[in-house]
């Protein structure tokens, strides 16, 4: 059998290792979004709630605030804009995770097997996974930015609608199309900076506190390589990553969500350090926390689903478990 005939007999994990962990990760964060997202919308709205530099600018002046905390107002957008309501923005969420989650998870991978040397059965230095779970979130989510900022903007389509103000966007490719208009490229990345700050703490939270803590436990336990292992290590980094990414989650989303001249300039914010500096001058500190609970309650579950799905997919697939 010639060189040729012996790849091409061979599974397609083997053959293309890299694309098959992109489609199967992002198979998996498919799943995840889908069943945790009306938790994200949720902290969305919450992010949003009294925000300070609104009031100073004269938008909303006086009108009152219809949500108070995550219950009330999941159960207000379900009563008040239908139940269909707690999954818009859905869809571009779903391509987001598609590029973010898919390109993560392979960089993450190339990074800690080829450029910083893990070695199998052997501990791996705290340092290295931080540095590869940072570099892995930053990188996914300056590719995903555009599929984010879409998905940011539609969640609060229904609060506009509430607020009697018209629509903006008619559907998820109406979108980029209308950012892609008024703002050009640039305005595509519209708040990339934060962003990509915030999926390197969420990272840093997540990816490497689940290969640490997971192969902590089959280095120094009697636990072995199966979904209790998984469950236990996505439930540690779903709640390091809520902790260290919240505060940028609240500058991301407000610095997406703030109107934009016709240059893609933002009208109430210059960075994203200003953003960070009026809402603690403007709310104080623990503002940077709004949303928090349901940050967590989302990305606990998330993370449980998506890690168990992941694992199992590529058992199931022939490749050898994260």
């Amino acid at each position: 059998m010639s060189p040729a005939e012996e790849e091409r007999s061979l599974p397609l994990p083997e053959r293309w290792p890299r694309a098959s962990k992109f489609a199967l990760s992002a198979c998996a964060a498919a799943v995840a979004e889908l069943v945790t997202f009306p938790l994200d919308l949720t902290k969305t709205r919450l992010q949003m709630q009294g925000e300070a530099a609104v009031r100073r600018a004269g938008a909303a002046a006086g009108r009152a605030v219809p949500y108070r905390g995550m219950l009330r107002t999941a159960a207000g957008i379900a009563q008040e804009e239908g139940v269909r309501k707690l999954w818009q923005g859905a869809t571009p969420a779903v391509y987001r995770h598609i590029v973010y989650t898919g390109v993560r998870m392979v960089t993450y991978e190339h990074l800690r097997d080829s450029v910083l040397g893990r070695v199998e059965g052997e501990s791996f230095p705290l340092w290295k996974a931080v540095v590869g779970g940072m570099s892995a979130g930053a990188i996914g989510q300056f590719f995903a930015s555009p599929t984010d900022l879409v998905k940011v903007q539609m969640q609060m389509e229904g609060k506009r609608k509430l607020e009697g103000k018209p629509l903006r966007f008619r559907g998820v490719h109406h979108a980029f199309l209308k950012i892609l208009s008024e703002g050009g490229v640039r305005g595509l990345w519209a708040g990339w900076v934060p962003n990509v700050q915030r999926a390197a703490l969420v990272n840093m939270g997540d990816l490497t506190t689940y290969d640490s803590v997971k192969h902590f436990l089959l280095l120094n336990t009697t636990l072995v390589d199966n979904s209790v292992t998984h469950s236990v290590s996505s439930v540690c980094s779903g709640l390091v990553a809520a902790v260290l990414g919240t505060p940028a989650d609240v500058v991301k989303t407000r610095i997406m969500n703030q109107p934009r001249d016709k240059q893609g300039r933002g009208l109430l914010y210059k960075s994203s350090m200003d953003c960070l500096i009026q809402t603690v001058q403007g709310e104080g500190f623990m503002s940077l926390y709004k949303g928090f609970i349901p940050t967590w309650m989302r990305m606990a579950p998330w993370s449980l689903v998506f890690w168990l799905t992941y694992e199992q997919i590529r058992r199931m697939c022939g490749v050898t478990s994260f």
